[in-house]
């Protein structure tokens, strides 16, 4: 899925790290509920988590672009900020970022290295770190960088869940929800309050939270006690109804750096006044240059033929998401044509109900596949004949894609690449 790696150290860390569980290429269901690995693993390396401020969040969807969001913010206001996300599309280096621009390879093999020393240690002590997984050695080499990057403050994003993931071994000045929807139903709880739960464990006392998840609403009334018990505030930025994905998200980080301004969080400008963070850091320059890759990217791609066909990537895996993401969409007129939609599902994601969501588009579909954890294009097309969606089957992701931008030069439409991000990362690097 990768681009190359050039660091031959850090080729040698992944490969000792790959030895390690790795929870994102494995089925989910039996997770380890213990933080002591992770809080073993960060005393060995001097708690590195403590030298700056934090803000966490967590939510089903729209977690990666809010912390791009909170993290352009606070590098207009003047801070040095780290940023750690997961997954990656391109590059593993994408995970851990200082001041908007991922870390080269050789420092994040510095901090691999050490991390894995302390592994090591922790083994031969037989202590609580010896049972320290892929994601915490990746997560405690992150805020390793940030200690010695000497960043004030770093934009944290759970990996899965909230209550026992491994970020959460940190004091937040501000916890966020994003929202919350049935996924990871098989570690988090089959309803979305029990997901909730699960999220809200980010919240520590004394922290704000800033969630759109409403008061009556079955997950933010349990954010909300969560929230009273430990006597921390809630803020609720207000949205309208029919507000698309990226103003959610800008609302909830314009809310993150209100807050922080409410605290007393001033601009470190060198030429102009010094004032309280707020929304007035998100000007349209610094929300445009908060954009991810693979999420609502919009392309106009030119076929061998010369033909122009527009692209939307989109790493959407679940329902109410991929709703979003069409319903936004066909907001522009040519995101109205029928659409060829280049597919690939885990195994642990919800088909029928991603399927279910294009029907009310008009779509047809290429299923492929991308690796281990993808559902089988073939069961997949049985879903959707079970719907009567028009689908084909082109195992290659890369032909998949090429298939699609024939099929829409020829009629007219444009290209959906979606289901999966390490798919989207694919067909990135071709």
């Amino acid at each position: 899925m990768s681009s190359r790696i050039e660091s031959e150290r850090l080729a040698n860390c992944l490969a000792e790290l790959d030895q390690l569980t790795n929870w994102e290429r494995r089925p989910r269901g039996d997770m380890r509920v213990d933080l002591e690995p992770m809080r073993d693993l960060a005393r060995r390396l001097g708690d590195p988590q403590n030298s700056f401020r934090i803000v966490h969040v967590a939510g089903t969807k729209g977690k990666g672009s809010t912390c791009a969001l909170v993290e352009a913010g606070l590098a207009r206001a003047g801070f040095a900020v780290g940023r750690y996300a997961s997954p990656h599309v391109m590059h593993i280096t994408e995970r851990v970022s200082i001041d908007g621009r991922p870390v080269g390879e050789e420092r994040l093999a510095d901090a691999l290295g050490a991390a894995l020393a302390a592994f090591k240690d922790a083994r031969r002590e037989a202590t609580a770190a010896q049972g320290a997984t892929w994601f915490d050695i990746l997560t405690v080499s992150a805020l390793l960088i940030f200690s010695m990057e000497g960043v004030e403050w770093a934009v944290l994003e759970t990996g899965l869940g909230g209550r026992w993931d491994s970020t959460n071994i940190v004091q937040s000045d501000v916890a966020v929800i994003t929202n919350i929807d049935l996924e990871h139903t098989e570690i988090l709880g089959k309803t979305r309050a029990a997901i909730a739960f699960e999220k809200a464990g980010i919240i520590k006392p004394g922290t704000t939270v800033v969630t759109l998840l409403p008061e009556a609403d079955e997950a933010g009334a349990v954010v909300s006690a969560r929230a009273a018990e430990l006597g921390s505030a809630v803020r609720r930025p207000i949205v309208p109804p029919d507000a698309t994905i990226e103003q959610r998200n800008v609302a909830v980080a314009a809310a993150v750096l209100d807050v922080l301004g409410k605290m007393g969080v001033m601009t470190k400008a060198a030429s102009a006044v010094s004032e309280p963070l707020g929304e007035q850091l998100l000007d349209p320059s610094t929300i445009e240059a908060a954009r991810l890759p693979g999420r609502l990217e919009k392309l106009a791609v030119v076929t061998s033929h010369g033909d122009k066909v527009n692209v939307v990537l989109d790493g959407a895996h679940v329902p109410f998401n991929l709703a979003a993401v069409l319903s936004d969409l066909s907001q522009e007129e040519k995101y109205r044509a029928p659409c060829i939609a280049v597919v690939s599902i885990a195994e642990d994601k919800d088909a029928a109900g991603l399927l279910s969501t294009m029907t009310r588009h008009d779509m047809s579909i290429i299923f492929t596949t991308v690796g281990a954890r993808s559902r089988s294009p073939q069961q997949l097309k049985t879903i959707a004949d079970s719907l009567g969606l028009l689908s084909i089957v082109v195992p290659d992701p890369l032909e998949a894609y090429q298939e699609a931008l024939a099929g829409a030069a020829e009629s007219g439409a444009w290209v959906l690449v979606t289901g999966s991000l390490y798919l989207v990362g694919i067909i990135r690097a071709a």
